[in-house]
């Protein structure tokens, strides 16, 4: 049934929250950015530093694409109200159907952009890295990382940002023991960063021969990945580095050299490791961003403690430290015991659907 007060209701909130979403943007801010960043890349000197060069394009393409995304949508609520008027005028029904698909697509582009402007931590923007922990369940839990890994690669790809392995380590039968990897794309950080914690997975065991229930817990850490050295100041006097060979696939040079490298920061007893680049100076590079990442990952959850926002102790990993459950069996359920937030299908979520989870995380942070 055409009820145009209701589409016409509709149109005025998707309005608004592109309104809500350019303050969040910051238009002007935004605009004068674009400008500046513009007379960087018109210096005879912007591309005698490649990697300089390359964070320039990167965050000039990110602005304008924000204000570009929002004058495209708002075209599109214009175009979507001038043919709604024409439907009233000559009591057009043909149109109708037309006028339904462009509003059901907009709603979904209008969703996204709202939890975007939702983004707006110091962090949001930058790329995250991501390292998944097996913890008490043995195989079952090796394997359950396996299977998260898989999800989050997924989601990554669905959301068509870079996935990069840094440093892996097999189970002992099967899965992983851990994996860190980094999502590199536009607020990659602001999206993962409320996956952290313990997930929970029961299901019925293929490592049991007698087919038994068995419960399995995996850790998730989520940090940004710092590129500003001048973020935080790291005393080499304080860094403990090990050199070893690469494990798993590798070419002439991988597997044959100590290329892959472990930093130890021996005051926060925090340890990095990475050994998927091709040389021992990439892998020390990488190291070193992880580093700085978990150290001011650190700091914001030490002055977060401090204003009560969250809980002042890491959990274990390990029952009643879980964040979100993966039933399998008895029920087909996924549960999110920060927010209650519960979804029936559990295999578009090992697919890499956790666009809901996010979501209800920032209705209610």
């Amino acid at each position: 049934m055409f009820d145009a007060f209701e589409i016409r209701q509709n149109l005025v909130a998707m309005r608004e929250v592109i309104k809500v979403a350019g303050e969040s943007f910051d238009i002007d801010r935004l605009n004068a950015r674009i400008l500046e960043l513009k007379e960087v890349q018109n210096t005879d000197a912007f591309w005698s530093d490649m990697e300089k060069a390359g964070a320039v394009s990167k965050e000039l393409k990110a602005a304008e694409n924000k204000l570009e995304r929002l004058k495209r949508l708002s075209a599109s609520v214009d175009d979507c109200e001038a043919l709604l008027s024409l439907i009233e005028e000559f009591n057009d029904e043909s149109e109708i159907e037309t006028l339904n698909a462009e509003i059901s697509a907009l709603n979904v582009t209008i969703e996204q952009l709202r939890l975007e402007a939702l983004l707006r931590g110091k962090y949001d923007g930058l790329n995250a890295i991501l390292t998944l922990h097996a913890g008490a369940g043995g195989t079952e839990a090796q394997d359950w990382v396996s299977m998260l890994f898989r999800m989050y690669s997924r989601y990554i790809e669905r959301k068509d940002w870079e996935l990069s392995v840094l440093d892996c380590l097999d189970g002992d039968e099967a899965g992983l023991k851990s994996v860190t990897f980094r999502a590199s794309g536009e607020n990659a950080y602001g999206y993962l960063k409320a996956e952290k914690g313990v997930h929970r997975l029961v299901r019925i065991s293929p490592f049991d021969s007698n087919k038994r229930r068995h419960t399995s817990f995996a850790s998730l850490e989520v940090m940004p990945e710092i590129t500003d050295t001048a973020e935080i100041v790291i005393n080499s006097d304080d860094l403990k580095v090990d050199t070893y060979r690469s494990s798993g696939a590798g070419g002439q040079h991988v597997n044959k050299t100590e290329s892959a490298i472990r930093i130890t920061h021996i005051p926060s007893g925090i340890i990095v490791a990475c050994q998927n680049e091709r040389s021992q100076m990439q892998n020390r590079e990488v190291a070193m961003r992880m580093l700085m990442g978990r150290l001011i990952e650190k700091r914001e959850r030490e002055r977060m403690e401090q204003e009560q926002s969250i809980q002042g102790e890491l959990k274990k990993i390990e029952w009643g430290s879980q964040i979100r459950s993966y039933v399998f069996c008895p029920y087909t359920m996924v549960k999110d015991h920060r927010t209650g937030y519960e979804i029936g299908n559990v295999q578009a979520v090992m697919d890499g659907d956790i666009d809901g989870f996010v979501v209800e995380y920032l209705k209610k942070s």
